[in-house]
């Protein structure tokens, strides 16, 4: 009975967390670049004497769907959309951190920022000096047309990466990072499109179906917690009597 009570107390605790996960995915779904994520649960035994009867749900934390989400066109010269498996990299605490997030913004002194973050480029976080006009190539690399020149000039690159999906995780910032805590390598492979923004990869109709389902395991898991309750109740007046 206690390994039957403690099961389900797992079981609903996981459904929970996994309801949060869900209603964050619903929470982004307009947020451009934004990976949804998963709620992936595993079966861990609870060590102790005799037979292992006791077991309990493992949230698994910071699993990441890698479907695109759609890419819009925007016109504006700084925005850019990352294609494939790709991630752009930006500055974050001592190292990177990696996003999808392509609406780029430069600060007073000509560098480059997403969300406040400054990104990151070939040497670096990306300074770009005055210029008239910018392009950003299909490699990621940034030319400028400097004011009183006709041609434009490459002058610096985003830097670019793709890594496996089981090497990723999502920080408390919400931006993807390497398991390891290393910095990923460049990959010349990945390919960006300016003047365009990809939009979330969430999918509402998927999210509220997984929601439903969650709700209905926390129901049934609700009902063997009463079906316990009454069996224990039961074996304790087969004791009394």
């Amino acid at each position: 009975m206690d390994a039957l009570i403690y099961t389900l107390m797992s079981g609903a605790e996981r459904s929970m967390r996994a309801q949060q996960v869900h209603a964050n995915n619903l929470a982004n779904l307009d947020t451009a670049g934004f990976r949804a994520d998963l709620d992936i649960a595993l079966s861990e035994a609870v060590p102790g004497t005799g037979f292992d009867a006791r077991h309990m749900a493992k949230l698994e934390t910071g699993a990441v769907t890698s479907r695109a989400g759609a890419i819009k066109a925007t016109g504006r010269d700084l925005d850019v959309a990352v294609h494939g498996n790709g991630y752009l990299a930006v500055q974050w605490a001592d190292g990177e951190a990696y996003t999808r997030a392509g609406a780029i913004q430069i600060d007073a002194d000509g560098a480059l920022r997403i969300d406040g973050r400054a990104v990151m480029g070939d040497g670096g976080p990306i300074v770009l000096p005055p210029y008239e006009k910018l392009a950003i190539g299909v490699d990621g690399t940034l030319s400028i047309q400097a004011p009183g020149e006709v041609e434009m000039q490459a002058v610096d690159r985003l830097k670019l990466v793709r890594p496996e999906a089981g090497q990723l995780a999502k920080n408390e910032a919400g931006l993807i990072v390497a398991r390891d805590g290393q910095p990923l390598p460049v990959d010349d492979t990945v390919q960006v499109q300016g003047g365009h923004l990809e939009g979330s990869n969430v999918s509402a109709v998927e999210e509220m179906v997984a929601t439903m389902s969650l709700n209905r395991d926390f129901e049934v898991q609700m009902k063997l917690y009463k079906s316990a309750d009454a069996m224990a109740e039961a074996g304790n007046r087969l004791i009394r009597e």
